[in-house]
């Protein structure tokens, strides 16, 4: 019987229950910290805009921000929030002075929803604003106003201050701040604003060179020729070619990394092509023009169109109301400015055409070995077992499409285990037939000679690049012992020879599964290290028994579904701290080098038998 459908079934929200219900709708996913564009970064995000945008109007030089524990403070020594509107500013949506485009003419956040979204979803908030000696305070906790202070008399200088702790009720109890994304997030806010200093906990970030400095931080190896640097009025470029497969971008707009690109980025790609036609009087393709490129472009716009609150995606297709489309915009530029610095350095100019030539024969060579394997992938996969694909995936447009997930285990038990159990609307299993191949030092045409990697790629949908990618996470899940080790880091070595983007654009994972089960008749705890099963035998008391998992087929699928469903534990991969990957795979992967026999003699341990007592 259908429910009664009455007057009583018509609600409405306030803005801070709405966020609370809906808080996808501002600030994208929840998360728990473990991914980079988790909700709680988003919040510290919002935050730090509003002071950005305050020294883009050439107000305050530094920004402090602090962590400690779950609470975040960000100190700015802007303009300081109007004192009289302080209350509305943070509470009220839909209410700021972004909307007055003299005050701010080219900022990040313009609908006056962040801050709101900041307040609504902390456990407790707490916003003061300084001006001209007189300071305010307002105190928040679930949204909801607690205490709301007079204005006071102050030394401190003009600024505004945010200190916030986001609610576990909506983050989940184990959530925390990772300090290698908000350090990440740092580094990003100082190359696009130079004589701006950012501190966290004391660190200082300060770029000099802008996005030159943050592509020379970015590269893991050598570039084929000098980085170009090139600045205009609302634009600056960053680009180069190296030695890897596949392209990468870092892109901006107002200050703000749209991770997902959008309208500047496509025109960058499609100008950059354009203008090296042009320079070289030759028809390149396209794609062998941008192999192995790296690059950072950022653009200044009135009034920026996101595809969403989360501002990860541009869909403007103007510079202003009564500019340029970005299209032409960028491509003149490029046009002007690529030109210019190629005429006048000719050995950058010979080593890009030398590039541009390499990549167009690696093409050619391909191609026949490409029809061959894709042919016999095609009869592969009427037979093959070894992918069980999943319904949703990213390229559709599906509610649930960020949820796709492709396992990558070893074997066929741990791939029966986690086929049982796993949701099969979003998640996909691929199983190995043993170890692969090791690839460093080979060329991409190993990809479509080993079928196995051939069939992963196809699996995935990154052959022509990561527009096409099939699922959002695409999670390692081997075994916690030295064969399963050896297989992620021959797998970690593929990705980062020939799909790097595969990890900067934050899509590669590795599933951490339990090493122990600890378990009387009434209660059983899975442990993920040897701390947390000391610490549960002493929870559970001299009656418990434990397991150790040895492998993922030793775990039963009823088990296994607690450790891929709500409560999965992800560990993101990540080369925020890797310099040369080149050198780190030469190092692991490459052949025996005296170096890694130096360093295997050096910290060899023999340990003595040890003796049950």
């Amino acid at each position: 019987m259908a429910s009664n459908y009455t007057e009583a079934s018509i609600k409405t929200l306030s803005s801070t229950e709405h966020i609370r219900l809906r808080p996808g709708m501002y600030i994208g996913r929840l998360g728990n910290g473990a991914h980079a564009e988790d909700g709680i970064y988003v919040l510290l995000k919002e935050t730090i805009d509003n002071a950005i945008d305050e020294f883009t109007m050439g107000s305050g030089r530094k920004i402090e921000i602090e962590l400690n524990d779950r609470t975040v403070r960000v100190r700015d020594y802007g303009r300081g929030i109007p004192l009289g509107k302080l209350l509305e500013c943070v509470s009220v949506i839909n209410t700021g002075a972004k909307y007055d485009s003299e005050t701010f003419k080219k900022a990040v956040g313009l609908n006056g929803v962040g801050q709101k979204a900041v307040n609504a979803l902390a456990l407790a908030y707490r916003a003061q604003a300084v001006r001209e000696g007189e300071t305010k305070v307002v105190e928040f906790a679930q949204g909801k106003l607690k205490k709301d202070h007079r204005v006071a008399k102050t030394d401190e200088r003009n600024g505004t201050i945010i200190e916030f702790t986001p609610d576990e009720a909506l983050f989940g109890k184990d959530f925390r701040f990772r300090p290698e994304f908000i350090q990440e997030m740092l580094w990003n806010y100082a190359f696009l604003n130079r004589g701006l200093t950012l501190t966290f906990n004391g660190q200082a970030f300060k770029s000099e060179n802008g996005l030159k400095d943050l592509l020379a931080k970015k590269l893991t190896g050598e570039p084929l020729y000098p980085l170009i640097h090139l600045e205009g009025e609302d634009i600056e470029v960053a680009l180069t070619h190296g030695a890897h497969y596949g392209e990468e971008y870092w892109s901006f707009v107002n200050g703000q990394h749209t991770t997902m690109g959008g309208t500047h980025l496509a025109a960058f790609r499609e100008a950059l092509v354009t203008t090296v036609r042009n320079f070289y009087k030759k028809e390149f393709d396209a794609a062998d023009i941008r192999q192995a490129i790296a690059a950072a472009v950022a653009v200044r716009v009135m009034e920026p169109v996101f595809e969403s609150q989360t501002k990860t995606k541009l869909g403007s297709a103007a510079i202003g109301p009564d500019g340029p489309s970005i299209k032409d915009f960028i491509g003149t530029f490029m046009q002007q400015a690529l030109d210019n610095h190629l005429h006048k350095n000719r050995e950058t100019a010979d080593a890009l055409l030398r590039k541009i030539q390499e990549s167009e024969h690696e093409r050619k060579e391909l191609s026949g070995i490409r029809s061959l394997a894709r042919e016999r992938a095609k009869k592969a996969s009427l037979h093959n077992r070894k992918l069980r694909d999943c319904r949703v995936h990213l390229d559709t447009k599906d509610k649930r499409a960020e949820d796709s997930t492709l396992f990558i285990v070893e074997g066929d038990s741990a791939s029966g285990s986690l086929t049982a159990c796993r949701d099969v609307q979003t998640q996909a299993v691929f199983a190995l037939k043993g170890k692969p191949l090791n690839t460093f030092g080979l060329t991409k045409k190993v990809i479509y000679e080993n079928e196995e990697f051939h069939l992963l790629q196809s699996a995935l949908n990154i052959e022509e690049g990561l527009e096409n990618l099939r699922y959002n996470r695409v999670v390692i899940a081997t075994d916690a012992d030295v064969d399963g080790m050896h297989i992620r880091l021959l797998l970690l070595s593929f990705f980062l020879q020939f799909f790097p983007e595969l990890i900067t654009n934050g899509h590669l994972f590795i599933l951490e599964t339990p090493l122990f089960r600890v378990r009387t008749k009434k209660q059983t705890i899975y442990c993920y290290s040897e701390q947390e099963k000391q610490a549960a035998v002493t929870a559970l008391g001299a009656t418990h028994e434990i397991t150790r998992f040895k492998g993922l087929g030793e775990v039963s699928p009823a088990e296994f579904k607690d450790f891929i469903g709500e409560n999965i534990r992800l560990e993101p991969v990540s080369l925020a701290h890797l310099h040369s990957s080149a050198e780190l795979l030469g190092f692991y992967m490459g052949k025996n080098t005296p170096e890694r026999q130096d360093f295997i003699i050096g910290n060899l341990r023999i340990e003595k038998d040890l003796v049950a007592v």
